[in-house]
This record gives structure tokens, sequence and C-alpha cells, in this order.
């Protein structure tokens, strides 16, 4: 399997290095460079691209405007000599944040993860449960009966068809591991199971008794989401 990808980075020295980077990693084919985010999003309405290493400080249009601007967002990984963006980063789900001066063992582990990912969408989810941490023990989950998670302080709360599950886990953690075929998260307090929707009115998605809000943040990934998947006409 082979992953396209582009690189966006406004300093020559560093896009040079990721270039070289990515032609070392076979399952990696760069498409383009760019030495800025607006030359990008052009190139974007007329290619698909599964992966995207992108750099924050840049002229015109910033890494972390860029991103906010993407309707549906491929695997993004960042490039960035300055840590103060990576809760922003995060909070936007990106796959990785590599903080410069990064060593091509630090990028093939950061490529590396993204494939899995992108494999195990693409040949289907084998497993058909997970493990959670709780309190008192490690709980195994039927990802089938998972209907929603919950945020709640600094817990997740995972409701089932028959329980409710308490764990210190993070969404990030979960998304990571969950089939991102079925889940996306919806709300900085959710993530839903797309299969287990009643219905979606006025920006609100209803699982049984519960209605979930869509938030604005997330509100254009998730429609996109679904007109992928053919099941929004």
């Amino acid at each position: 399997m082979k992953i396209n990808c582009i690189a966006i980075e406004d300093e020559p020295l560093a896009l040079k290095k990721i270039k070289e980077f990515i032609e070392q990693v076979d399952f990696l084919n760069l498409m383009e460079g760019f030495n800025n985010a607006v030359d990008a999003i052009g190139f974007l309405k007329t290619n698909s691209v599964a992966l995207i290493f992108l750099d924050i400080r840049m002229k015109k249009l910033s890494g972390i405007q860029f991103l906010e601007s993407l309707q549906i967002k491929p695997k993004i990984i960042i490039t960035s000599a300055y840590d103060e963006y990576a809760l922003k980063g995060y909070e936007l789900d990106v796959a990785d944040y590599l903080l410069k001066p990064f060593t091509f063992e630090r990028f093939l582990k950061s490529v590396d993860k993204v494939y899995n990912q992108i494999n195990s969408i693409e040949s289907g989810y084998s497993n058909d449960y997970i493990f959670v941490k709780t309190e008192y023990r490690i709980e195994k989950v039927e990802i089938n009966d998972i209907l929603y998670i919950q945020g709640m302080k600094d817990y997740l709360q995972i409701h089932t068809t028959d329980r409710k599950i308490m764990t210190l886990q993070t969404f990030k953690n979960l998304l990571e591991i969950l089939p991102q075929i079925d889940f996306q998260r919806v709300h900085n307090s959710y993530i839903v199971s797309i299969s287990k929707i009643d219905n979606i009115e006025r920006n609100r998605i209803r699982i049984g008794n519960e209605l979930i809000p869509i938030s604005d943040s997330y509100k254009d990934k998730f429609y996109g989401i679904l007109k992928d998947k053919k099941i929004l006409i």
C-alpha cells in the first residue's frame, strides 16, 4: 500500500529534509512539496492525498489556519520548531507532532503509525473488542456494543447497549484503537458510533434517548465523512 502525501514547509532546507526522508520510505509517495499553504489548498481541490506534513509558522496562512479550513482532513503530521502549538494540534486530531530538529528514526516511527492506521481502515478492522482500564480492573468491551463515548472531566464514560464504563483513557487513545470507519468525534466531549445513530436534527445526534450535539469545529468533517461513506444522500 502506497500513501500519497504532500509536504507544506516555508523553509527551503526543512522542506528538502522532509522530501529526502519521504524518499527513503517505500510506502510513501510524495506528490508535491509546497512553500506555502495557499498553493496546497488549490492542489487538494483536484488531488486525493492521504497524509500531509505540515509546518505551523508560515506566511500568508499558518498551519493551524490551514487545518481549520479543511472540510475533510487527511492524516496530518505537524513539523514545527515550536512546541507551544502541540495542544492545539491534538485538538485538531493530528496524527503526530514532530518537533524540529527531528531524526529519521523519529520520522519513521511517526509515518509507520500513520501507515498502520490507514491500513486498518482499508483492510477492515479485525478485532471485535477492546480492553480499557477502569479503576480496579481492565475491562473487555465489545466494539459493536458501543453507542457513544462521553467526556466527564478527567474520565471518559463508554456507553454501551447494556452498561456504562468509566475509564481514564483519553479521546485520542480511544480513537487510535477504535475502527475509524465507524467511530467519529463530533464534539469536544463526544465520540459516536455512526452505525448506532437513530437520527440527526439541527446538528444534534439521537442515539436511543440521548441527544448529542455536533459542534461547529467537527461539523464539516462529520458530514463530509457521511458523504464519503455514501450514507448521506
